[in-house]
């Protein structure tokens, strides 16, 4: 298990290749990249997004997010990395993968992951717009869909 936070950009292929290398019981990687979109939930144009959080609280957290997928799910082994500071658009915010023995744990514990991630990690973003500072809110939808996992 990987958990970091961190203001750094990351290599994604560099990841996914440390990651999955040298353990023959993993049959299946499944990776989910995020990345800071340049349009709002409003239509307004976003050029960047500061994410704050909490460090120690953070890790924890997302620590005990992993340990859950892990509880669920026969997993060989879990990343998960997540940037904070401002962000461009464009630029990369979270990576989650997930290996285990056969892909459908993957895929379904990487769902998992971003799931709870997104409704359960403690983050909070900030989109600057070309009309301000906005404050994202949760959304419904993200709640509809980790609550699906309960």
């Amino acid at each position: 298990m990987v958990v970091r936070v961190q203001h750094e950009d990351f290599d994604t292929g560099a990841e996914v290749d440390a990651f999955s290398k040298g353990n023959g019981r993993v049959g299946g990687v499944c990776t989910f990249v995020g990345l800071v979109r340049d349009t709002a939930g409003s239509g307004q144009s976003v050029g960047a997004m500061t994410l704050e959080h909490y460090p120690g609280m953070t890790e924890r957290q997302l620590e005990a997010i992993e340990a859950e997928a892990r509880r669920r799910w026969p997993l060989e082994d879990a990343l998960i990395i997540h940037r904070y500071g401002r962000l461009e658009a464009g630029e990369r915010i979270v990576l989650v993968a997930t290996a285990s023995a056969h892909r459908e744990a993957a895929f379904q514990s990487c769902n998992f992951l971003m799931d709870w991630l997104k409704t359960k990690a403690p983050f909070w973003k900030v989109e600057h717009t070309t009309t301000g500072d906005a404050w994202v809110e949760s959304k419904d939808s993200d709640d509809h869909l980790a609550a699906r996992w309960d």
